[in-house]
C-alpha cells in the first residue's frame, strides 16, 4: 500500500510543463487548445484560449465588423483572426462545460454568439462549421438545465 501511496504522490508532485505557444500565431494556438481540450488539459486550454484572445481579438472584431453574412468557403480562410478567436471562445466553452463550470461556459458562448458570429471552424474532414451557431444550441441546454 505505502508504494502505490508514494507513486500516487510522485504523479501529483511532478510538475506540470507550461503551455508552449509556439510560434504564438492564432493557428498555432487554436490548435494547441482543440489538442489540450481533447486530453483534458483544462489549464492549458485556459492558457491558449486566453492568449488567443488578448493576440487577436481586436483584429477579429475588425473583420467581423466588415461582415453582414459569413464568408464563402473559398474565402472563409482568409479571416484567420475571427475564425481563431472564436474557435477558441466555443473551445473555452466545452472545456468549462467538460469541468462542471456551466456560468462560465454560458459567458463564453454568449460572447462569442454576440461578437464573433461569423466565425467559422475548419472541420478535418473537409468544411467550415459555425461555432457561434453550436454554442447557440449548448446555451438552450445549459440555461434550460439552469432553471
Amino acid at each position: 500500500m505505502a508504494a502505490s501511496a508514494t507513486a500516487q504522490e510522485a504523479a501529483v508532485a511532478a510538475p506540470v510543463p507550461a503551455p508552449n505557444f509556439g510560434d504564438y500565431t492564432s493557428a498555432t494556438m487554436t490548435t494547441k487548445a482543440w489538442q489540450a481540450l481533447m486530453s483534458k488539459n483544462y489549464a492549458h486550454v485556459n492558457a491558449y484560449t486566453a492568449k488567443c484572445i488578448e493576440l487577436f481579438a481586436a483584429e477579429a472584431k475588425n473583420m467581423q465588423a466588415g461582415l453582414t453574412v459569413p464568408a464563402p468557403a473559398d474565402t472563409a480562410s482568409t479571416l484567420w483572426a475571427l475564425n481563431d478567436v472564436g474557435t477558441c471562445y466555443y473551445v473555452r466553452g466545452q472545456a468549462f462545460e467538460a469541468q462542471g463550470m456551466n456560468a462560465e461556459a454560458i459567458v463564453a458562448y454568449k460572447k462569442l454568439a454576440k461578437e464573433f458570429s461569423f466565425a467559422q471552424t475548419w472541420d478535418l474532414k473537409g468544411w467550415f462549421w459555425s461555432p457561434a451557431e453550436a454554442a447557440k444550441q449548448r446555451l438552450k441546454v445549459l440555461e434550460f438545465d439552469a432553471l
